[in-house]
């Protein structure tokens, strides 16, 4: 069994996603944590992550977190799923690629621009080369590594999704965001998310 420590509409949703793509099963464990874009939330002492955040798994009394080592253990542990390639696949390389890369480039371009950042020379180069790269891949591509759907398209599209409004306006994000919600792991993930939100308030 996987748990879960999860806060709806946070960084963990996307984990719920990747666990329906998956199709293991698990437990989602709601947790509360301190959200600094709305200044509200305390560290919850139920949480195992080391810094009272989420995401954060449980598995076979191993305990993971952040997004990006989650989802390359989940390939890992479930390769029969073929939601990434494990080691010894020759995409290997270009899927860790590109984890790192959400990490590393993606996300801190995200949030300098919604901190109106990029004034500063080098945070503005690095936004535009964040909205180039994904922008020439995509029209190249339906997925970041190719033909076939990955678990880095949960990393690199769960972004997209939630920040659509600091990327420009793109027909080929568009199109791509498009394509990751007809996906019936993203709405079912997407239906647990709103009623843990709803037992949280509740």
């Amino acid at each position: 069994m996987i748990t879960l420590y999860h806060s709806p509409r946070s960084r963990s949703s996307r984990i719920v996603w990747l666990l329906e793509e998956f199709g293991a099963p698990y437990e989602i464990r709601p947790v509360n944590i301190f959200r600094p874009m709305e200044g509200a939330g305390d560290p919850d002492e139920r949480n195992p992550h080391p810094d009272k955040r989420v995401p954060a798994m449980e598995h076979n009394g191993d305990m993971v977190a952040e997004s990006v080592a989650i989802v390359v253990y989940m390939v890992d542990a479930f390769p029969q799923a073929g939601l990434g390639p494990t080691v010894g696949d020759p995409q290997r390389a270009a899927f860790l690629t590109w984890a790192a890369w959400y990490a590393a480039e993606m996300e801190p371009a995200m949030f300098a621009k919604f901190g109106d950042e990029l004034g500063l020379p080098m945070k503005r180069r690095s936004y535009e080369q964040v909205v180039a790269r994904l922008e020439n891949t995509l029209s190249r591509q339906p997925y970041v590594l190719g033909e076939t759907f990955t678990a880095a398209d949960i990393l690199v599209g769960s972004a997209l999704q939630w920040a659509r409004s600091v990327f420009p306006e793109s027909p080929i994000f568009d199109a791509y965001v498009e394509r990751l919600n007809t996906r019936p792991a993203l709405q079912r993930a997407n239906a647990k998310d709103e009623a843990v939100g709803l037992q949280t308030v509740g």
